[in-house]
């Protein structure tokens, strides 16, 4: 017998095969109210995982559950979900009024009250274009729409890409009051910067497969980071994660069962762990990471 779904999100063995990309045997859930960090490199398979959400591409294979009911298709799920997107392209000449006039339509759940509390939270003019948006402003009139339709969960593909340092921090600083509200969010991302601000849990995805998926402390407490000779890297060579060339040696990740080793080893940071394990063909066993992380999985 299948165990219950419990959380706002769950996703079993979901593949997707392309002649040059697959999404091989992909699992993972959401915590309800909490920030989670979808990360990985272009190409990983992030944005193909968010299209099977939301019914954009027909899997090959595996289940997907919003909220214990099934997939994205039925009426109630869609009211509860949100999606913004960093590349989201609205009519650049309609006026934001008369999109919103044709997004309420969808949504028997619309909530007038909310959006017109959202659009003046976040300073948003009925009566501009999207021409005239800066593409941070484009992003809160995603989050408003999202949000006035009474959605539950937040999917977000790369909403800070593009945005200078200070709206990228502004945003985060809303995804975190909306989480402290009682949002669930996916936040899928190759930013990790931001991550580090407000997420609470990370997925992280390579080459079609999930790769971790653990709490975000203890991903990032599970690594550190090693400064090295070349000496001294290739007579450790073994036990080095990602090792590549550094502007005064080689730099390398290591994991917790050698940390007694480096004593001079730093803490690392989520970009740090991304970088070195990228540079490596598997993930040698941390806290909540498999050392096999990376083994063959059965097709769909």
């Amino acid at each position: 017998m299948t165990a219950p779904y419990n959380s706002v999100l769950e996703v079993r063995g979901l593949c997707k095969s392309y002649p040059s990309f697959s999404l091989k045997d992909v699992s993972f859930s959401l915590r309800p109210g909490k920030i989670t960090g979808f990360i990985g490199r272009n190409g990983a398979g992030k944005t193909t995982t968010l299209k099977a959400l939301l019914d954009l591409v027909h899997p090959d294979g595996g289940e997907i559950r919003f909220f214990g009911n099934s997939g994205f298709g039925e009426a109630k799920t869609r009211g509860m979900v949100g999606f913004v997107s960093g590349g989201a392209d609205f009519y650049p000449r309609k006026k934001l009024s008369a999109i919103t006039d044709a997004v309420r339509g969808f949504y028997p759940t619309w909530d007038e009250t909310a959006y017109s509390r959202y659009m003046k939270l976040f300073d948003l003019d009925h009566g501009k274009t999207p021409s005239q948006l800066s593409q941070g402003m484009k992003i809160k009139y995603s989050l408003a729409l999202a949000l006035s339709h009474g959605a539950a969960l937040l999917l977000l593909d790369e909403p800070t890409s593009g945005l200078d340092p200070i709206s990228r921090d502004e945003l985060s600083d809303i995804f975190l009051s909306l989480s402290r509200s009682g949002k669930t969010i996916l936040f899928s991302t190759h930013i990790t910067d931001d991550l580090d601000k407000c997420a609470d849990d990370i997925i992280y995805i390579r080459n079609g497969r999930i790769a971790a998926e653990s709490e975000l402390q203890a991903f990032v407490d599970g690594y550190r980071t090693v400064l090295l000779d070349t000496a001294e890297a290739a007579g450790n060579e073994d036990i080095l994660i990602g090792a590549k060339p550094a502007k005064h040696g080689i730099s390398a990740l290591i994991g917790r069962d050698s940390f007694h080793l480096f004593p001079q080893a730093a803490p690392a940071s989520l970009d740090d762990i991304m970088v070195h394990l990228e540079k490596q063909n598997s993930v040698p066993e941390a806290d909540g990471i498999p050392g096999d992380a990376f083994k063959e999985v059965s097709e769909c």
